[in-house]
C-alpha cells in the first residue's frame, strides 16, 4: 500500500524527524498537487494537498502514519549566465524575463535551462555562458498563483 501525504513541513520546519525516504524532482516536477511520486527506494507516496504547492529543496511530505519524506531538487543540465556587472545582471534578467524562461537569479549569475538560442542572445549580449549540471531552483512568476511558494537561493 502506498505511503499518502496531505501535508507539507517546510524545509527547516521538520525538527529533528528521520526521513524514510527520498524523492528527487526536477523544478518542473516539484509544482504539485495531487501526484503520485516515487521515492529513491521505489516505493511510493501519494501526494494530495489541498492546493497546489511549489516544492522546495529540503521540504518534508508528512505521511498519514507521521513519518517524513524528504523532497530533494534533482540536478538539471543548465546554463550558468554570468554578467560582466550588476547592471549588466539586471539587463539579461530582463531579457530572459520578457521571453518567460524560468531562471534562477543570484547576486553574480544566472542559471537557466539549456537552450542554444537562448545562449547565442546572451554571449551576444556579452555574458559569460557555461555549462552546469546542479539543481535548478527558478523564481516563481507572476500568473503562477500563490501557495507554499519558496525558492532558495545557493547550490544545494
Amino acid at each position: 500500500m502506498p505511503h499518502r501525504s496531505t501535508e507539507i513541513l517546510p524545509h527547516g520546519t521538520g525538527g529533528t524527524r528521520t526521513p524514510i525516504d527520498v524523492v528527487v524532482l526536477a523544478h518542473d516536477q516539484r509544482h504539485v498537487r495531487r501526484k503520485l511520486l516515487h521515492m529513491r527506494s521505489d516505493d511510493v507516496v501519494m501526494l494530495d494537498l489541498k492546493e497546489p504547492v511549489q516544492l522546495a529543496h529540503g521540504d518534508l511530505l508528512l505521511t498519514e502514519a507521521g513519518e517524513v519524506i524528504e523532497v530533494i531538487a534533482a540536478a538539471e543540465e543548465l546554463y550558468e549566465v554570468t554578467p560582466k556587472d550588476r547592471l549588466h545582471l539586471v539587463e539579461l534578467a530582463w531579457h530572459l524575463g520578457n521571453r518567460h524562461l524560468p531562471a534562477q537569479i543570484e547576486d553574480a549569475r544566472i542559471l537557466i535551462l539549456r537552450d542554444h538560442v537562448i545562449r547565442d542572445m546572451l554571449t551576444g549580449l556579452g555574458a559569460a555562458v557555461r555549462d552546469v549540471v546542479e539543481p535548478f531552483h527558478p523564481l516563481r512568476g507572476a500568473y503562477h498563483g500563490t501557495g507554499h511558494g519558496h525558492h532558495h537561493h545557493g547550490h544545494g
